[in-house]
């Protein structure tokens, strides 16, 4: 436990809806698992380029058992393991480890690698790629750096009226995996209304984990007096996750890491407390937020559930055969997915 807190004296039913689903996605599961692997299967150290996901928690953890997390590949002796993070990589960043003779593990989400093979077809076909997300966060640098010359982010709604294009009949938008939905479709509606022919990717960019989670603490905020969701502050779909319980209904919503972050003033008159995490989190995180709740008082919990997961991803390819006919090499599952139903 790494924090209790008090007892709440506000009379009436003290509740807890606890949204599913929750916490880590079939990608976080492939990355965290691929670095685990990696340092049983090489020995430590291996060395992640910047965080193998955005959740302080599981890089201490890592840290722990022999990984060194850089910021960039010049940072890697050569010769060493590199593994790539699920946010994805530029094609300057895989040639730059290939220059240094690094061993690369890529685990880049696979519902990432999607959008940036959609940049790659859309800028052959020299269309214009309007990129919605976030300008600086690793996903956004990975898929620009894909088609660099094609490619514009747009940070937000507000941003639409600045966008230039050269022809407006060959413009596509695509978007980071981890957004909002709904910020993300009114972008796209504003987009539209400037450029009537823009084209929509073959699929949903948004990655299923991103949609349901929203989906989940959507039908939480509304019957929640406070919503708590347990993520780090540089996760987007964590910080989206807070944005969403606002807009639908929470009186009021925050992050913590850790449960021993919960301010008392937060369960002041609070008879019913939201309870969500983010797709880099693992569950034991959330079950120490639940305990210390039930400490305050809040022993009751419902669990809401808007949908059930069960996708899983195969080990990056190159671990597969390293580890070819080892008996470590095994289905991913289950082990980060504690909440699936």
């Amino acid at each position: 436990m790494r924090g209790r807190l008090k007892d709440n004296p506000v009379p009436g039913q003290k509740r807890v809806l606890l949204a599913a689903p929750r916490g880590y996605c079939a990608g976080v599961d492939r990355a965290v698992i691929a670095v685990e692997k990696a340092l049983e299967h090489y020995g430590a150290p291996v060395y992640v380029r910047k965080q193998i996901v955005h959740n302080i928690h599981v890089v201490t953890e890592l840290e722990a058992q022999g990984a060194i997390f850089v910021e960039e590949v010049d940072e890697v002796p050569e010769g060493a393991h590199i593994v790539f993070s699920a946010h994805g990589v530029s094609p300057a960043v895989v040639n730059a480890a290939a220059d240094r003779g690094l061993h690369a593990i890529d685990a880049t989400c696979p519902l990432v690698t999607k959008v940036h093979r959609e940049a790659v077809r859309f800028a052959r076909d020299d269309f214009e790629i309007l990129l919605i997300g976030h300008e600086g966060h690793e996903e956004v640098e990975g898929t620009a750096g894909e088609a660099p010359d094609h490619v514009t982010i747009v940070n937000s709604p507000d941003d639409v009226d600045n966008i230039e294009v050269q022809d407006p009949d060959k413009v596509v938008w695509l978007s980071q995996t981890t957004l909002s939905v709904d910020e993300t479709m009114e972008t796209v509606r504003r987009l539209r209304e400037r450029f009537p022919n823009l084209q929509d990717p073959p699929s949903d960019d948004i990655c299923y984990a991103t949609q349901n989670r929203q989906v989940a603490i959507k039908k939480v905020a509304q019957d929640a007096d406070l919503v708590i969701v347990v993520g780090s502050a540089n996760s987007s779909n964590s910080v989206r996750l807070v944005e969403v319980a606002l807009e639908y209904g929470a009186k009021a919503a925050y992050r913590v890491d850790y449960a021993s972050e919960v301010k008392q003033e937060w369960l002041d008159g609070v008879e019913t407390v939201g309870v969500t995490s983010g797709a880099s989190v693992p569950e034991e995180l959330v079950k120490e937020l639940l305990d210390a709740l039930s400490d305050a008082g809040y022993g009751s919990v419902s669990e809401v559930k808007t949908a059930e997961e069960d996708l899983m991803f195969s080990l990056p390819k190159e671990l597969r055969k390293d580890l070819q006919g080892n008996r470590d090499e095994r289905a991913l599952g289950g082990r980060g997915r504690a909440n699936a139903v």
